[in-house]
């Protein structure tokens, strides 16, 4: 379902509104004051094409509004500028990797946000506008779709905390108790970075485009807290690319520690069966059926034998301990 809400306010006054249709939307107020057009939920098609018929913009525009795989761009038109980015969260048991996308339109004296889901992520900024007292109410559209990618970027650095955690968790996993499942929680992690990043990586050339080129919209006192998100993005990446390596280092010390136990077992093996290769021999020897075998008269034959196989064993165990190699 399509919801619509509204947010029309300047230094002095705030109003919030649930308009029931496009309708009571339109005319967007000029003059003084920002007024935000927050549209959740993409369903039904017809209400964000009238919002675009009436804000006049591209057929492109609107095309990559309604689909949802879209890279975060920003393009600049004659009258406004179109954002697209990426809103992330996990969903489920399975912690699935959610990917949600948000558009921006930024004019004059609005912003107009295209959300596909029902994320609750930009939920924060409406109480921000409310309350009052900071420098949303008193700055313009350009500075609340600053705030806007802020909270979404925000919301990056939270999902990356949350990696973190399982990364150390898979750490004391990998070493006490290797197993397939480990395996399948590393190649899981590692397909969630990578899947981020290729959300992330855009993000960078989009803010760095609005940094370097100078566009109306865009006030002058804007700039530095768009550079500031630029860091920002450019240390979620860093820790990206940071998390990868050490996932793929967990399943070098994953396959490490399957073959040094694979190793601990063969020696194992292979003392036994070398201590039992001279055992068998003389069991061989004596299993014969000769009639000339002196031994087989003798009444301590046989635990003589026995105690020739416990001398052998012990001797080829010390001598082994001696070479070091158990």
């Amino acid at each position: 379902m399509t919801r619509i809400s509204l947010v029309r306010y300047d230094p002095e006054k705030v109003e919030s509104l649930e308009p029931g249709g496009v309708d009571q939307v339109f005319p967007l107020p000029e003059g003084p004051g920002v007024t935000w057009l927050h549209v959740r939920g993409l369903q039904d098609r017809e209400t964000p094409e009238r919002i675009g018929e009436e804000l006049c913009l591209h057929p492109l525009v609107m095309e990559d509004v309604l689909s949802s795989g879209q890279r975060p761009k920003a393009e600049v038109y004659e009258d406004y500028i179109f954002l697209v980015l990426k809103i992330v969260g996990l969903e489920g048991k399975g912690r699935r990797l959610l990917l949600e996308q948000v558009s921006l339109v930024l004019g004059r004296n609005y912003l107009v946000t295209f959300q596909e889901g029902n994320s609750t992520v930009l939920d924060p900024l409406r109480k921000r506008i409310e309350e009052g007292g900071n420098k949303i109410r008193k700055s313009g559209a350009d500075y609340l779709a600053y705030a806007v990618m802020d909270l979404v970027v925000d919301e990056y650095f939270n999902l990356l905390e949350g990696f973190d955690e399982e990364i150390e968790k898979l750490e004391d996993r990998v070493v006490e108790r290797p197993g397939q499942d480990v395996v399948r929680d590393l190649h899981r992690l590692r397909r969630r970075l990578i899947l981020l990043r290729k959300s992330v990586w855009p993000l960078r050339e989009e803010l760095a485009s609005l940094v370097r080129e100078e566009h109306e919209l865009i006030a002058g006192e804007t700039v530095p807290y768009l550079r500031d998100l630029y860091d920002h993005v450019i240390r979620v990446i860093e820790t990206l690319e940071t998390m990868r390596e050490m996932v793929s280092g967990l399943l070098d010390v994953y396959l490490s520690s399957v073959s040094n136990r694979m190793n601990e077992i063969m020696k194992v093996l292979t003392i036994m069966a070398t201590i039992f290769i001279p055992l068998t021999f003389i069991s061989g020897v004596y299993g014969m059926n000769f009639k000339n075998m002196p031994e087989l008269h003798w009444p301590w034959a046989y635990p003589a034998v026995w105690l020739l196989f416990f001398a052998i064993a012990v001797f080829m165990l010390l001598f082994f301990r001696r070479k070091k190699w158990i």
